[in-house]
């Protein structure tokens, strides 16, 4: 092909248009006349909001999945959060009930307590407070032991009451600690007074019976005896000083086949379950033992010499 019959002129893409500061300075000058035309007139108001409505599904649609997100973590949170605290209330509530049962038992002790300290004033022998450590392993007796021993001047045989009653007596001395024989035990037998007619017997202790009883043994079967009676330390075996509650009767049996009665009492110590008692001196320890023969002959030769 000929080159005179070439075309010479620029294609499109190449073409020269105004140039780039005339550009800038157009545009930027329509830029400042549209802002100032909207913020006096509001003349974009209406392109806004048809924009506005043309994007809210899209923005709708992509803000999804980040509330989800948002919402599942806060979920997560909140769900550890919630059990975080409800284990704390658990905790919380176990303290408070472990305070609750501690404080009913501090009342308890501090009643029994104050009947001991009661007691004491008609108590006229000397005593000694102790408290209940444990009971005895052997199953086939009724027998505690408490912190009171040959160390702090607890003798065998000596009487041990509580605020309610008489308890037992002191069968074993250790140095350290004592163990007590309760009044129900079977090997038990206390010497007693009935407070209404002032008849004497002998009550002995009779687990086979029935658990926490004690028996009045060798009671005629026409002897004044009557459910309800009280029944106080006699004094006569030179232990228990007198006056002491021992038993109430609660039953009597008369039988027409033996010439004695069954009669069934109920101690009134606390003979399970009892935490802090008092020890007595044997009444037989307190007695001043008379002055020898020998001594008093002595002593009038010695006037008849004068």
């Amino acid at each position: 092909m000929p080159l005179g019959t070439l075309d010479g002129t620029p294609p499109p893409f190449f073409r020269q248009g105004p140039s780039a500061l005339s550009k800038l300075i157009l545009f930027s000058a329509l830029a400042l006349f549209l802002m100032v035309a909207d913020s006096r007139f509001e003349v974009a108001k209406p392109l806004r909001m048809v924009v506005a409505s043309v994007l809210y599904p899209v923005q709708w649609m992509v803000l999804r999945p980040v509330l989800w997100a948002q919402g599942g973590s806060q979920y997560f949170e909140s769900l550890k959060s919630t059990q975080l605290r409800e284990q704390a209330g658990k905790r919380q509530l176990a303290d408070q009930s472990q305070r609750a049962n501690q404080v009913e038992q501090l009342a308890l002790e501090n009643s029994r307590l104050r009947q001991l300290l009661g007691l004491r004033e008609k108590v006229t022998t000397t005593w000694q407070a102790a408290q209940v450590l444990y009971d005895a392993a052997d199953p086939y007796t009724h027998k505690v032991i408490i912190d009171r021993g040959a160390l702090e001047g607890v003798l065998a045989g000596s009487p041990v009451i509580d605020e309610s009653g008489v308890l037992g007596q002191v069968t074993r001395v250790y140095p350290m600690v004592s163990e007590v024989t309760l009044v129900t035990d079977r090997d038990q037998a206390i010497p007693v007074l009935n407070t209404r007619t002032g008849a004497r017997a002998v009550a002995f202790g009779d687990p086979a019976l029935r658990a926490n009883a004690l028996e009045l043994r060798y009671m005629a079967a026409n002897a004044d005896v009557q459910a309800g009676d009280l029944l106080t330390t006699s004094g006569v075996d030179g232990v228990y000083p007198s006056g002491l509650p021992v038993a109430k009767v609660e039953r009597v049996d008369r039988r027409v086949d033996s010439a004695f009665a069954r009669i069934t009492c109920q101690p009134l110590a606390l003979v399970s379950g009892v935490g802090h008692v008092m020890v007595l001196k044997p009444i037989a320890t307190l007695v001043v033992p008379p002055s020898a023969p020998e001594t008093a002959g002595a002593s009038l030769k010695k006037g008849s010499r004068r």
